[in-house]
């Protein structure tokens, strides 16, 4: 079976390495016919090239391995590729996040299959434990830390007292982080994970603009000493919530007894929970991202496409729910520097002190659309504001 691979980063070196180097018997079977480069001045082989066509007309390659990243052009070369009737196994969350039901009627009208297990989770077997699950279970909450460039970031400021910038700094030294951080440290990344796995437990596409999410940009020492002394830990974490025809799902700071699971996942570590109906609460913990975990996720896709398992997950989003923000609520730690914002939550403060020149708010129980409003209004008032959710 003839395989091309689109860009030749970390992500597709690592499926070349693998399916190059592997003993393994069963990728034996698998030959890479092309790869795409961007750049000419990059072609090194004579099976790279920078002409696109080259692939998409040759009838032998069956599978399109996209590993380029961003939507442009990954979406015009996806929506080629299952119209050419080839199959695509891709780790590009944020395409996914964006077209997945299109590229899911598509697949299906060509009768080929479109495969993203490498988009959420890396090497963590999340999406197929999804559909698994949904065989016999109705899903109806899942959460997780699904980023591990933001939870280097903050076990390494529990553990060793790093500053912020200072830890975001090794992280951008050792690749976790890219030159501009933004998606990982805002969150944006977990939201468009949160929104793939949302989208595929509630049958429903979840819009990645209804996930209310903040980030960890304004995290300082100070919030991380004092999390500390209390034995709680801090994560960034994604949830989803659904009940009856109603959802919500956010991405914020969560705080975590020390002896919690998840306080307890360390480094650039990820884990992924899911609640179904009859199997309880299910915990799924490995590596998130990484050359060799997230190719391990692309060529078991591969094997899925080759044996034929998983076609295209039999999915159908037809279901309609609309949001409501009281299914997820809890109490918040709230630190900020414009007293203007106690007045804020006045009617909803359990607790109010300082932590150096700071304020702090211990608030009330409040569900998310609460405190949503509350604290948008906060942020207008100050913008290096930080908010952590208890679990």
């Amino acid at each position: 079976m003839k395989i091309a691979i689109l860009g030749f980063g970390t992500v597709g070196t690592g499926v070349y390495d693998i399916l190059k180097n592997s003993n393994s018997s069963e990728l034996k079977v698998f030959e890479i016919s092309k790869i795409l480069v961007r750049n000419k001045s990059k072609i090194t082989s004579a099976i790279m090239t920078d002409n696109y066509d080259e692939i998409i007309n040759n009838e032998d390659i069956s599978i399109i391995v996209e590993a380029m990243g961003r939507t442009d052009p990954a979406y015009d070369y996806i929506i080629k590729a299952l119209k050419a009737k080839k199959h695509v196994v891709t780790a590009n969350k944020e395409v996914v996040a964006i077209y997945l039901e299109e590229f899911t009627r598509l697949a299906s009208e060509n009768n080929v299959s479109i495969h993203y297990e490498a988009s959420v989770g890396g090497g963590i077997p999340w999406i197929k434990s999804i559909i698994k699950a949904k065989r016999i279970d109705k899903i109806y909450e899942v959460s997780g830390i699904f980023n591990g460039t933001s939870n280097f970031i903050l076990h390494n400021m529990f553990e060793h007292g790093y500053k912020f910038n200072d830890i975001l700094n090794i992280a951008k030294e050792k690749g976790y982080a890219e030159s501009d951080p933004s998606a990982d440290i805002d969150g944006i990344d977990i939201q468009r994970k949160l929104c793939i796995t949302s989208s595929l437990c509630f049958d429903s596409i979840i819009a990645q603009d209804s996930i209310q999410t903040f980030g960890i940009r304004n995290v300082t020492k100070q919030d991380i000493d004092y999390f500390k002394s209390s034995n709680s830990v801090l994560k960034l974490v994604a949830k989803s919530v659904l009940y009856n025809s109603s959802y919500c799902s956010c991405v914020e700071p969560v705080l975590f007894g020390k002896d919690s699971i998840e306080a307890n996942v360390g480094q650039n570590y990820n884990i992924a929970s899911l609640v179904g109906e009859s199997i309880g609460e299910l915990k799924f913990y490995g590596q998130g991202a990484g050359k060799f975990p997230t190719a391990n996720a692309v060529i078991q896709d591969i094997l899925d496409i080759y044996y034929g398992s998983y076609n295209n997950y039999d999915l159908s989003f037809d279901k309609v729910l609309s949001f409501d923000g009281s299914l997820i609520f809890g109490r918040y730690f709230i630190r900020f520097s414009d007293i203007q914002i106690k007045t804020i939550f006045e009617k909803n403060t359990e607790r109010f002190f300082n932590i150096g020149d700071n304020y702090c708010i211990i608030s009330t129980e409040l569900s998310k659309d609460c405190f949503q409003a509350l604290i948008n209004k906060a942020i207008e008032l100050d913008k290096t504001l930080f908010y952590a959710r208890y679990n």
